[in-house]
């Protein structure tokens, strides 16, 4: 069974991703939801925001996309999505995605 996509931050839509882009986020979203693990080139994994936490690489024809993700046992979570401009994560991003990770954790503590 496919787990869900849980999103908490971003989104991908034409524009500002190409539907280029677009399809190939899908298709990548669509492999983890089916438990596919991802590597290099298409995703590398982000342990300053987590355990189980790591960044698709979308490339597109004006920016590189970023979706950075968290591998739940019954979600895909979506901590963040946004264009990036330099070879590092803004340390907003890290920060945000930190948050909104704390956040879900402690949700599904309480309803489980």
């Amino acid at each position: 069974m496919d787990k869900p996509i849980v999103w908490l931050q971003g989104e991908v839509r034409s524009p500002p991703f190409s539907e280029e882009a677009r399809r190939e986020a899908g298709y990548l979203l669509r492999l983890l939801q089916r438990g596919n693990l991802l590597s290099m080139p298409y995703s590398r994994q982000m342990p300053s925001i987590g355990r189980a936490c790591h960044e698709l690489r979308v490339r597109d024809r004006d920016a590189t996309w970023r979706i950075v993700y968290h591998l739940a046992d019954e979600a895909v979570v979506i901590l963040d999505v946004f264009s990036k401009k330099t070879q590092s994560t803004p340390t907003t991003v890290i920060k945000a995605a930190k948050a909104r990770l704390t956040a879900y954790r402690k949700a599904v503590r309480e309803e489980g």
